[in-house]
């Protein structure tokens, strides 16, 4: 077992946890490791590798215990991704490169070799890696690209891969989930649900923790505390601790009467009366999960619109996509003031592409949308935060929105219900964290009092409890909205409609997010099988093509003028997959920079923790748009291997 007595560790002269007594985690454990961003979570991991000392105590582990470790970057091998994933099993790879150079050893040596390679399950490795790339979103022909063939995205996938092609004893994982679609967030979680180790667990995602773990491990006021049962048991352990207080049972009670207010409202209005259900059973959730985040000081509400008119947007029989490609067709869409829809999809389905056409920045293919005179549209995606004056403090872009007729008080005090106070609303944009970026973004949107909010991956930068504080706005919030999020929680809590892009088509999906996992699964298997069958398809024609070339041998002329147009009906799509994975290329750059920029030990001092916060804060932006790049990404090659597959 893992133990823990009288162990801190410090950073710059402050302590950032330490444990009073003895701490024990016991073999098969699945360890959630929780706490605010800077309590120590990765100073932890880095003491369970061996990479720090501790201060004061004592941190054993068992000796003989083989330890995995997924490491946050990857170097862009010429290595074919198989092979990087079958090299995280490191005897067995180290066994086979040697079977590989049979003539350099001895009849004992290659026997002993070789038993032992039985014994290690070798024999059956390259199908467990082909198995863990599947279950990771990766096509067949995928596995023998190399390494730097991948975008970044990718290959923090094959990374993952690596890491679980360990046979582990302990597994250390730093947010698996960040760079995965739901539909390989679910895999993994059945994935470690069977892993037979010891598991610790960092992350942000509620419901990957509540299905993942069976203990959390949580830092908090410089302490480490063990809790049995998984991230909602531990809420509300921690929870009846906090509700002692009055102050926080108070704010409990402040956030149930706006949801009682909405029900009494609207629960007898037969046009509401769907609404009003879902909001009781927000209601039924609340009692377990708003008192474990009442110490948070992130709390906000989005203002009532002013105009309202029903339907406020339409699309109508719609085609959208991008140059001459469609993404999706048939597109049938009417938004009124009570709907409430979560957009479903694999990555690269066209979601994304749907949210544009939806708000006006893309133009449609064909089709109309038709917007209601009073439709007032406020839309939060990672450019509306780019957009923000870096140089200018929040009441600034407050105060150009809102005129001369606004006095400064009323602007402060609405400032401050977003969670900015004091200097920090006089305080330039470039100085601010990716959750006050976000905020600030948030407000300047519910300023403008929209009745239809569309969210595109609202929570990359907010943590556990702004992601709560997000969703208890969104349930008082009076208009409509449209969200995409791999947020489970907030999708469940929020909408009470699923609309699924897939395939071509945006159409209702009829059920839940349990029953989406199913479809997902399945989705994903289709996928692999029409694969298979068209690379068979393939094969047989090229053997029959070889068998009668003399007879189907093409006109030349005819054949270079067909490649010709293929290569100009293609030419917009390589171009702009050219300008993305050049973006993508720069802030891998970018990202490297900072890597050794956060190697330098000087920057942990105290006096320095401004420069390392801004520093992390960049990084965490980064890598923020390094995902919507990738998807972007993923999006242009997908619409470009259709294209190229009509022909």
């Amino acid at each position: 077992m893992i133990q823990l007595e009288h162990f801190s560790v410090r950073l710059g002269g402050r302590v950032l946890f330490k444990t009073d007594a003895l701490l024990q985690l016991h073999p098969g454990w699945k360890i959630g490791l929780t706490g605010v961003n800077g309590a120590g979570k990765s100073s932890l991991f880095a003491a369970l590798l061996g990479k720090i000392s501790g201060d004061e105590g004592n941190l054993s582990r068992p000796q003989g215990w083989t330890v995995a470790h997924m490491a946050q970057e990857i170097e862009a091998l010429d290595m074919p991704a198989i092979d990087f994933v079958l090299s995280g099993d490191e005897e067995c790879w180290e066994i086979q490169q040697k079977l590989d150079h049979v003539d350099t050893l001895s009849n004992d040596e290659i026997a002993e070799l070789y038993g032992r390679f039985e014994e290690i399950n070798g024999y059956t490795a390259h199908a467990k890696a082909a198995q863990l790339m599947a279950g990771l979103g990766f096509f067949e022909h995928q596995m023998q690209l190399n390494v730097e063939s991948f975008s970044g995205g990718w290959r923090m996938r094959l990374n993952l891969a690596r890491t679980l092609m360990s046979r582990s004893d302990l597994l250390l994982l730093d947010e698996p989930t960040n760079h995965l679609d739901l539909d390989a967030i679910l895999w993994l979680e059945d994935w470690l649900s069977n892993y037979t180790g010891t598991l610790v667990l960092i992350s942000h995602d509620r419901d990957f923790l509540d299905t993942v773990t069976n203990h959390i491990l949580h830092i908090e006021n410089q302490k480490l505390t063990l809790y049995t049962g998984n991230y909602s048991s531990f809420e509300v352990i921690r929870s009846e601790r906090l509700s002692q207080q009055q102050q926080a049972f108070d704010k409990q009670q402040e956030a149930r009467a706006h949801m009682q207010k909405y029900i009494d409202r609207f629960k007898a209005q037969a046009t509401k009366a769907r609404q009003a259900q879902s909001r009781i059973k927000q209601l039924e959730r609340m009692q377990l999960l708003a008192p474990a985040h009442v110490d948070t000081p992130f709390t906000f509400s989005f203002r009532e619109p002013t105009k309202m008119s029903t339907p406020l947007l339409t699309l109508d029989n719609v085609s959208i996509g991008y140059a001459n490609k469609e993404i999706a067709q048939k597109v049938n869409l009417q938004i009124t003031p009570s709907s409430r829809i979560g957009l479903l999809g694999m990555n690269g389905a066209g979601k994304s592409t749907l949210i544009k056409s939806l708000v006006g920045d893309l133009p449609l293919l064909s089709g109309s949308r038709k917007a209601s005179d009073l439709l007032n549209i406020g839309y939060f995606a990672q450019h509306q935060m780019d957009a923000l004056d870096a140089n200018a403090s929040p009441m600034l872009q407050l105060a150009r929105l809102a005129g001369s007729r606004i006095s400064e008080a009323a602007l402060r005090s609405f400032l401050g219900s977003f969670g900015f106070s004091g200097e920090r609303m006089d305080t330039p944009c470039e100085k601010f964290s990716g959750g006050e970026r976000a905020r600030l973004a948030l407000a300047l949107i519910v300023w403008q009092r929209p009745n239809v909010l569309v969210l595109d991956e609202p929570t990359n930068h907010l943590d556990l409890d702004m992601r709560h504080a997000l969703t208890m706005a969104l349930n008082d919030f009076q208009g409509a909205v449209i969200l995409v999020s791999h947020e489970r929680q907030l999708i469940a809590s929020v909408c009470d409609d699923l609309v699924l892009v897939h395939g071509g088509s945006c159409e209702e999906f009829r059920g839940d997010l349990t029953d989406y996992a199913q479809w997902l699964r399945q989705a994903r298997q289709q996928q692999i099988n029409a694969y298979s069958a068209s690379q068979n398809k393939k094969a047989k024609v090229k053997e029959t093509v070889v068998a009668a070339t003399p007879e189907l041998k093409a006109d030349k002329e005819v054949q270079r003028k067909e490649t010709a147009k293929q290569r100009e009906q293609t030419r917009p799509l390589k171009k702009d997959i050219e300008k993305v994975e050049r973006h993508i290329e720069k802030i891998q750059t970018q990202l490297d920079a900072i890597k050794t920029q956060l190697e330098d030990t000087e920057l942990y001092s105290a006096e320095k923790k401004q420069d390392l916060l801004r520093i992390m804060d960049e990084q965490q932006q980064l890598n923020t748009q390094l995902s919507q790049d990738e998807e972007q990404l993923l999006e242009l090659m997908m619409a470009l291997e259709t294209l190229e597959q009509s022909f």
